[in-house]
């Protein structure tokens, strides 16, 4: 694995995933994030396909398969206080279908996974919400927004 450098700007996939109107979130382990909620993302790795990159992250954080069918947006974010301060993540957002059964998911990454409404998620602060891209996100999807999965490139030379 290539070292990481959080002076650099670093890709991020993710999934905004709806059922019957709520959205789905998980709960972080992770200690810079532990117990606020977010959406399944994950980083993207050096030459990582970024279709192939979501489907994993989604797996391993919900113990969904997912099968992106457009991208929501490009979200940039830039942390400026807390644990996460000079982190700038350019994030790659998928919508698409997740299965109908649940599977595991990696416990010691989430403690849990759980169904929102948008309301619910817009009443969340920054002590609650990972990042607040998030509640953008829900009303981007909310209001229609998607872009064709080909509007993203993923070329290995």
């Amino acid at each position: 694995m290539i070292k990481r450098f959080f002076t650099q700007t670093f890709g991020v996939v993710g999934a905004l995933i709806e059922n019957n109107g709520k959205i789905l979130l998980v709960k972080e382990m992770k200690p810079s994030a532990k117990g606020m909620w977010n959406h399944p993302a994950g980083w993207l790795e050096v030459g990582e396909n970024p279709f192939e990159a979501v489907v994993r992250e989604v797996k391993e954080e919900t113990g969904f398969d997912f099968e992106p069918k457009n991208i929501l947006g490009t979200y940039s974010l830039s942390k400026a206080s807390g644990a996460e301060a000079g982190h700038h993540g350019l994030k790659f957002i998928f919508i698409g279908n997740i299965s109908k059964d649940q599977g595991k998911y990696w416990e010691n990454e989430i403690a849990e996974t759980k169904w929102f409404t948008p309301e619910e998620i817009y009443a969340m602060d920054a002590k609650t919400l990972r990042d607040v891209d998030i509640k953008k996100m829900v009303k981007d999807y909310f209001s229609g927004k998607k872009y064709p999965l080909e509007s993203l490139t993923h070329t290995v030379q």
